[in-house]
């Protein structure tokens, strides 16, 4: 069995996908399996590749980055991720960290920085480049990433009668293809109506899911 780390590439720029293949392409134990164009691609990637890591673009078409990591989370897929992006702002750090990113570089990060990052997400370490360490400090010495107070659900969160199916066959156990054949759909509109509903809700995980499914008594 090959100990190499199995990588998928996701980003819009081919260039960008280019030289980050170049950059590994002489690394004896990282090798790509696979490249995304953009966020539903690299989904569809990490079903039937089942990487150990992916190096995530924040910005992309159709899903960005952190809704990837959101939904991943969202089904407990824990594959490791990096998130790539020319952005050092805090919000996309820590929207990335509450998503569940593993780590986060910049795309100026030179090839020894990436190559550390990658072996220290892929051995269950976090890794954040260059000045993004010092957002995090800043977080734990004034935290700012307090719990939102409950609230009646808006408007914008009131299900639809099909999302209504989706979470009561999501609360009984049901996986994407079960919920896909149950009702005669595809495992991709499935996996999206699933990414929709709890977006919709505000929650990341079947736990939340639940809870506020009983909380708001929406079946």
């Amino acid at each position: 069995m090959s100990d190499k780390i199995r990588v998928i590439l996701a980003d819009d720029h081919v260039f960008v996908r280019d030289g980050i293949k170049s950059l590994l392409e002489n690394e004896a134990n990282i090798t790509v399996v696979g490249e995304a164009t953009d966020g539903l691609e690299a989904l569809s990637l990490i079903d039937s590749l089942q990487p150990d890591l992916m190096i995530l673009d924040i910005r992309m078409p159709n899903m960005t980055g952190i809704e990837v990591v959101e939904q991943l989370r969202g089904k407990n897929n824990f594959v490791k991720i990096v998130m790539l992006s020319m952005h050092e702002s805090e919000e996309y750090v820590l929207k990335s960290i509450q998503a569940g990113a593993d780590g986060y570089l910049l795309k100026g990060s030179s090839k020894e920085e990436f190559l550390k990052a990658l072996h220290t997400v892929s051995n269950g370490g976090k890794y954040f480049s260059g000045d993004i360490s010092s957002i995090l400090i800043g977080q734990l010495t004034n935290p700012g990433l307090t719990p939102e107070p409950k609230q009646p659900l808006g408007e914008e969160q009131l299900i639809t009668k099909r999302e209504k199916e989706i979470l009561k066959l999501l609360l009984s156990g049901k996986g994407n293809k079960e919920i896909a054949e149950a009702l005669d759909i595809s495992k991709r509109t499935a996996e999206v109506h699933r990414f929709n509903l709890m977006k919709k809700l505000k929650v990341k995980n079947l736990m939340e899911l639940s809870n506020k499914a009983s909380e708001y008594s929406l079946l």
